[in-house]
């Protein structure tokens, strides 16, 4: 690791009324999602109160997971008031929701269509998109370069960063165009569906690619933060459905390493970074 001490941010380096009305519009909505899904992830819970019903319990725990390291997201850009501290959540969340909404096209008989959370999901799914990346692309004349002063990633840190984040594009790729290989792989049950999903929730992660040429610890603090909220939540999800794994393939094996190392890894990273930026006082 290492400081440059490279600055605050310019003068320019606003978040605008925009973005921080559309990210408290869509905290309620997360909080909601996650609720449901993370303490009510059976079946027979999804179809009564969900889009769809979902199994194994597993993936509905993984999916309000993400939504609630989404609500943190979405309140510190809110209350933010430097664009880069928040500005690379943006391009991924925006992915994600498009992903999303694709998915939703995709399979929309496997949808409850009578079930009011259905059409809040379509609603929801079908806007984000371009309100995300609409709100994103307002908010860029904001952008601001690093300056003197600011705490720096090390260029090798950056680097294993971003291909964090490639590696990260690539399963989603995967996940998302070859859902059918992923079935026969994946470390628990997949549908065609759900598959998708998971696709659309490993792109969060090319938020990643943005370390190749961003290196402000201050932009990349947050994305961290909430990363760890979902590794965490996901964990506990994992102990309270561990049945739900088909030890006998070999992925659920390199899922489970991958995962521990990323959580173990990223804490040590948040951590060195915290205590340099407490010693130069950035």
């Amino acid at each position: 690791m290492t400081s440059s001490t490279e600055g605050s941010a310019t003068v320019k380096d606003r978040v605008l009324p925009a973005t921080r009305v559309l990210s408290v519009v869509i905290i309620p909505f997360l909080l909601v999602a996650f609720v449901v899904l993370y303490f009510f992830p059976s079946a027979k819970d999804t179809a009564n109160l969900f889009a769809w019903k979902i199994v194994p319990p597993f993936t509905p725990m993984v999916l309000g997971s993400v939504y609630l390291g989404g609500s943190y997201f979405f309140l510190r850009a809110a209350r933010e008031t430097q664009w880069h501290r928040v500005q690379g959540g943006f391009l991924s969340v925006g992915t994600f929701a498009t992903l999303m909404g694709i998915a939703t096209l995709l399979h929309w008989n496997k949808f409850i269509h009578s079930n009011v959370a259905f059409w809040l999901w379509a609603g929801l799914y079908f806007t984000t998109p371009f309100l995300v990346f609409g709100v994103w692309f307002l908010n860029q004349r904001e952008d601001s370069d690093t300056a003197p002063g600011d705490l720096l990633l090390s260029r090798g840190t950056a680097m294993l960063i971003g291909a964090l984040g490639i590696l990260a594009a690539a399963s989603s790729v995967f996940l998302f165009l070859f859902p059918k290989t992923a079935i026969s792989i994946w470390p628990w049950k997949l549908t065609e569906l759900t598959a998708r999903v998971m696709g659309a929730i490993f792109a969060l992660g090319v938020a990643g690619i943005g370390a190749f040429v961003e290196r402000r610890w201050s932009a990349a603090r947050i994305l961290l933060q909430v990363e760890g909220f979902m590794l965490a939540l996901i964990l506990v999800a994992a102990i309270r459905a561990h049945s739900d794994f088909t030890t006998s393939r070999p992925l659920t094996w390199v899922f489970a390493a991958g995962f521990l190392g990323l959580a173990v890894t990223s804490a040590i990273l948040y951590a060195r970074m915290e205590a340099m930026t407490a010693e130069t006082g950035t």
